[in-house]
């Protein structure tokens, strides 16, 4: 299922067999990752909070103005440079990961300081969802047949946080992701319609909405089902 071999064109591994076709070809938004992958927010409110109860206590022990505002201005600084840090981390993920939707598979490559490429044929993926945020920025988590498995240390920060025993690869800050979703609906749809493949039913999470094959990027009600790719 997977494919670590040099990539002969952009985010692909190699050209595209006769038959199989590109239809959608994008990166994560890297102020998304920075939010939900490396925490950025709840560091720089630690930090917020910390200084706030440093200034309180310094005023309480009379600690004079210049040893006070020399404390708070070193946390300043490590607050920035974490921030910076971790800033940095998510611009660098976003601009070297590229998620690939094909007629066949989801392709993603990504791999700051060693670069992989992971195929995923439609014939290997069980479900597909769709978990969306504020704005239109969301996850794609893919769930795969039993018996294929992927490393969960080998395919972070593109996995579905905590299911550590069977990992799923997910699309992760996707930039209008309802209908990126819409691309990979139909096209699972598709596959699911050739004569080998059968379709099957699974509930998912209440947090989770499900892909349908649908004219319309509206999410679906909570309550429904997720098409099952076996």
């Amino acid at each position: 299922m997977s494919d670590f071999d040099f990539e002969g064109a952009r985010g692909l591994p190699g050209r595209l067999p006769p038959g199989e076709t590109l239809l959608w070809q994008g990166s994560p938004d890297w102020r998304s990752l920075a939010k939900h992958i490396f925490h950025i927010r709840f560091v720089a409110v630690y930090f917020g909070v910390l200084m706030a109860w440093r200034a309180v206590t310094a005023v309480y022990d009379g600690v004079p103005f210049a040893e006070a505002a020399q404390s708070l201005l070193w946390l300043a600084l490590l607050a920035g440079g974490a921030c910076a840090i971790l800033g940095s981390l998510a611009y660098f993920t976003a601009t070297t990961t590229v998620y690939s939707i094909t007629t066949r598979r989801v392709v993603m490559h990504y791999g700051v300081a060693l670069p992989m490429t992971l195929n995923i044929p439609f014939t290997k993926i069980e479900s597909a969802a769709l978990k969306l945020r504020s704005g239109d920025d969301g996850d794609i988590p893919l769930g795969l047949l039993k018996g294929e498995k992927i490393a969960y240390a080998v395919l972070w920060p593109h996995v579905r946080p905590w299911k550590l025993k069977r990992a799923e690869p997910m699309l992760r800050g996707l930039p209008k992701a309802a209908e990126v979703s819409q691309i990979l609906a139909r096209a699972l749809a598709a596959e699911a319609s050739r004569p080998e493949a059968r379709a099957a039913v699974e509930p998912l999470p209440p947090e989770v909405q499900p892909i349908r094959p649908a004219a319309s990027a509206r999410p679906a009600p909570a309550g429904e089902r997720a098409v099952r790719i076996a």
